[in-house]
């Protein structure tokens, strides 16, 4: 794993610093003895630290917050302090012991993260303030932690509190990998915490996952089906687990952190009845943002990507203000809002601050997943300053992403590999897929349609198209670009999709320049092409124009999601509308 550099409040060691050998990691215990709660089980404490807390934190409005310095945790913080409290950041093992509530939002990588804790003296003392029923809520990694052992790169030595080791999903029964998306569970006992949920979907985007057995079944309070059933939460006491994320699973994930947080509270309100059960198919509200002339950050919209306006004055688009229209398609229902900063194809993305910004304040008060695109790649400044790809976005997960997309650069990378066969790891989308993982990646397609007579006239896949080209063309191959979509690449989509899940990609999302802004409806032959090559989950955009176009691509096609903005931003189609025909159609939606 590659070394990076994080400045998160902790200043813990990176999730990419070098680890040792997954046999020399130390655990809380071992297959011999096994935690479980038991009050025989022996800490060996660091040597002049005492597990014993000398005295806790007295103000009740207090959360201390276990952050190891990866990741996204911007969208937990600011979900603790939407709800009211405070955040104490863990800066030694005795914060630990002394905190009255204690939230671990785990990202990145299992070994990674493991190496922290070990090195930090942490992972004895997280044991020793869960032996004592102490109030805990580990979220994805911060749940995984707690099994014996991960196949991530391992096998790895967990916490070993709970029995189990947690795998890869297995991706030959035709699930996608990773698990993105909002899913359904299948509450087992009195969760507490989950008491508000009824059957309604909560976020989950994660490639391993804890089964079920007869050893941890005490444990489980949830479970969800995704292929097979696994472990959505665990419960034991006061110590709480949960594999999705409630700071982004909206409304009801903040039920679940206010329950957390407020456990003695009187919270008569009776979950809503949903039908959730299973993945849902998302919908996303895209933003195009860029500078206009005037220097003001605006969301635009292209017409095949031409975003300035067909008059005299020929000035951008301008559609709205981007945090403005986030924190409205948040409360419409969006699943995902994506922003794509087209500004970043010239400029040095560490250098526009108000895109960081937009992501900082969006944050705020949005509460579902945030993509952030654009000019992510290797930089040097007007000084000489060289900044990594990673470092780039890394910056982007500190001011509130959950996800990058990647394009430009990820075609250069697929190029280099299928022409060598080598994966060189110093690629953007190779580095920033290893330290926070393949679920923390996508990246973003851009094909031009290039019609044929005969599909052997190239080299690229080419396939049967449903309407013919402008001299009757039966085939067409999709010709990947660059920059924008102003300039094409000899690689086609296909190739460049199976090229990119290889190298690290956890989602696609899959363009098509001649169906941008035309609201005809997406690219079906496109779309099928790809969703039905890869394994990774698949975004359908460009060419929304009605609700019945969401239902068509569903419908036909494998992808996972679809996205739009125009018709969006325009107030021509409605989010809530668009998920009601999904909903009508039989088509599972998060509602």
């Amino acid at each position: 794993m590659e070394a990076a550099t994080f400045t998160s409040a902790t200043q813990f060691p990176t999730a990419g610093s070098s680890y040792s050998s997954p046999s020399s990691l130390y655990a809380c215990s071992s297959h011999s003895q096994q935690f479980f709660w038991r009050s025989s089980h022996k800490l060996k404490p660091s040597k002049g630290f005492s597990i014993r807390a000398s005295s806790f934190v007295d103000d009740d409005s207090v959360v201390t917050l276990l952050d190891y310095g990866a990741g996204n945790v911007r969208s937990v913080r600011n979900a603790i302090r939407f709800l009211g409290f405070d955040i104490k950041d863990v800066q030694t093992p005795e914060d630990i012991m002394n905190a009255k509530r204690l939230i671990f939002p785990g990202v990145g990588a299992f070994p990674a993260a493991m190496d922290v804790l070990n090195k930090k003296g942490m992972a004895e003392v997280l044991c020793a303030y869960i032996e004592q029923d102490r109030p805990f809520l580990g979220i994805c990694l911060g749940l995984q932690l707690l099994f014996e052992s991960s196949t991530e790169n391992g096998p790895v030595k967990g916490l070993g509190l709970i029995p189990g080791v947690v795998g890869r999903f297995d991706s030959s029964n035709g699930f996608r990998v990773p698990h993105i998306g909002w899913n359904a569970l299948q509450i087992n006992k009195d969760s507490q915490i989950l008491d508000d949920i009824g059957s309604r979907h909560v976020y989950f985007v994660h490639s391993y996952r804890a089964m079920p057995s007869d050893d941890n079944r005490e444990w489980i309070s949830s479970t969800c089906n995704y292929g097979d059933n696994f472990i959505a939460s665990v419960r034991r006491g006061n110590v709480h687990a949960v594999q999705f994320h409630p700071e982004k699973s909206g409304d009801v994930g903040l039920s679940i952190l206010r329950r957390f947080l407020y456990p003695k509270s009187e919270i008569t309100k009776k979950p809503v009845q949903r039908k959730a059960s299973k993945l849902a198919k998302r919908v996303i509200a895209c933003l195009d943002v860029r500078t206009n002339d005037k220097g003001d950050l605006v969301v635009t919209k292209g017409d095949q990507y031409d975003v300035r306006e067909h008059t005299k004055e020929n000035e951008v688009r301008n559609l709205g203000k981007p945090v403005d229209l986030a924190g409205k398609y948040y409360l419409d229902g969006a699943d995902e809002v994506s922003f794509l900063n087209i500004t970043g194809f010239r400029d040095f993305p560490l250098g526009d601050l108000p895109m960081l910004q937009v992501l900082r304040y969006t944050s705020e008060n949005v509460f579902v997943p945030l993509t952030v695109g654009g000019g992510i790649r290797d930089f040097t400044d007007g000084t000489g300053r060289y900044y990594s790809s990673l470092e780039v976005a890394s910056e982007y997960f500190r001011s509130g992403a959950d996800k990058v997309s990647i394009g430009s650069d990820a075609v250069y990378a697929a190029e280099e590999y299928l022409k060598t066969g080598v994966k060189t790891g110093k690629s953007s989308l190779e580095q920033i897929s290893r330290v926070y993982g393949n679920q923390a990646v996508v990246v973003s397609i851009d094909p031009r349609r290039v019609y044929l007579k005969d599909p052997n006239d190239v080299e690229f896949k080419a396939i049967r198209v449903r309407n013919p080209g402008p001299n009757g063309e039966e085939y067409a191959w999709y010709q990947c670009t660059v920059n924008g979509g102003r300039e094409g690449r000899l690689i086609g989509a296909f190739e460049l999709a199976k090229a990119v899940e290889e190298l690290g990609a956890g989602e696609i999302l899959l363009n098509c320049i001649d169906c941008d802004g035309q609201g005809k409806g997406f690219d079906i032959d496109l779309i099928k092409l790809i969703s039905d090559a890869v394994s990774i989950p698949v975004i359908a955009s460009s060419g929304a124009g009605a609700v019945e176009h969401f239902s068509e691509v569903f419908s036909e096609t494998k992808a996972s999601a679809a996205l739009a903005a125009g018709i969006f931003h325009r107030k021509e189609v409605p989010i809530q509308t668009v998920k009601e025909h999904l909903f009508k159609e039989g088509i599972e939606v998060r509602t």
